[in-house]
């Protein structure tokens, strides 16, 4: 197995030099075992600190994968169900027709809520009282449990506000309490990551051309009616001290090797650490929707707050189940191997070569 290890590095070495990117993680554990660990470049070109192991990364949404996480640990110990409506929680979600909305629905992207208002600043996105509020009294695009469609930012406060409701705390809390904190890595996997830790953090890039390939967005895209540009992952957003503090559980700040911990926890393969059972673990990788995306116009297929599947795959993988984030970065698990795996990045690509070439490395596909 060393020579996976040596093929990833070799990889991301080659990526790094060649420009395509700057600073890269990969971790894989298998049944709970870590095969690989490998970095390459740097964590911030201005100083030349170069990435390690435990450097965190902004990593959009490959973080709903704690946030959802969370969630089947609190159904685990019965906080609510999946079939629970999401105003029993929070009465005032209610509004405008979505007092049917269940959690099933807030986590397979089916509870027709996934746009911010149109004049949502990057500030507005710190600020989770006025976030949730803004969703309780939002009109849905379509009727819940009707069609699916990336909840990209609302999902982190949806999930969040119900996790809030259910325990008195907020998510972050959880998360450290009943993830990160059992599992060793809560000082590498954060939704909010405190100010005096901010500069163990990578510093992100956007690719050359980025800029250019949103200009050329159709201006009726339903991407702009689901977020205002100003709230778009970029290295400019994902690089502010206010975004990187406050917890926005649409995506997460983590290293490669927490991230990819969580989905071997999952599958019940780290020691000493049970975070839902087996027959929670099948119930939640099970395709639950699917349909085309009512944001991005895409097939899509979802589990339980995870994407079922693998990036650049001609034939699908249905014992896959993980989240790429906007960037490129990307992490699952495969129930069928027993197989973690993440790679985390600071230069925001446009698309999932990298995550596909290493993972065609690391498991055949």
């Amino acid at each position: 197995m060393s020579d996976i290890q040596q093929q990833v590095q070799q990889a991301i070495d080659r990526m790094v030099e060649s420009g395509a990117e700057r600073g890269v993680q990969v971790a894989v554990y298998l049944h709970g075992e870590q095969l690989v660990d490998a970095v390459a470049g740097v964590a911030d070109p201005a100083t030349g600190r170069q990435v390690t192991p435990g450097t965190v990364f902004n990593n959009y949404s490959i973080g709903k994968a704690a946030t959802a996480t969370v969630a089947h640990v609190l159904a685990e110990r019965g906080a609510f169900s999946y079939d629970t409506r999401v105003a029993e929680l929070w009465p005032e979600f209610a509004a405008h027709g979505k007092g049917a909305v269940t959690v099933r629905h807030v986590l397979t992207h089916a509870a027709g809520v996934p746009g911010l208002p149109a004049d949502t600043t990057a500030a507005d996105l710190c600020d989770w009282d006025k976030m949730c509020a803004a969703l309780a009294d939002a009109e849905p695009w379509w009727e819940p449990g009707t069609a699916v469609g990336y909840h990209g930012y609302t999902f982190g406060y949806l999930v969040g506000e119900i996790v809030r409701r259910a325990t008195g705390k907020p998510i972050s809390q959880v998360l450290r309490e009943e993830v990160t904190g059992p599992l060793g890595v809560a000082d590498e996997l954060y939704f909010g990551v405190p100010a005096a830790e901010h500069g163990r953090l990578a510093v992100l890039e956007d690719q050359e051309g980025a800029a250019d390939l949103m200009a050329g967005m159709p201006a009726d895209s339903p991407m702009f009616r689901a977020g205002p540009p100003a709230t778009f992952a970029s290295a400019a957003l994902g690089n502010r001290a206010d975004i990187l503090a406050a917890d926005i559980p649409a995506g997460g700040k983590t290293s490669a090797r927490a991230i990819a911990r969580v989905y071997a926890a999952l599958m019940g393969d780290v020691p000493g650490v049970r975070l839902i059972s087996p027959e929670r673990l099948r119930e939640v990788t099970a395709v639950t929707a699917e349909g085309v995306d009512q944001v991005f116009g895409n097939p899509s297929s979802w589990g339980l707050g995870f994407s079922i599947g693998l990036p650049g795959v001609e034939e699908p993988v249905m014992s896959a189940f993980g989240m790429g984030g906007a960037g490129g970065s990307f992490a699952y698990g495969d129930t069928a191997g027993g197989l973690a795996f993440a790679v985390t990045k600071n230069r925001l690509t446009a698309d999932f070569s990298a995550a596909t070439q290493l993972i065609q490395i690391v498991s055949g596909h």
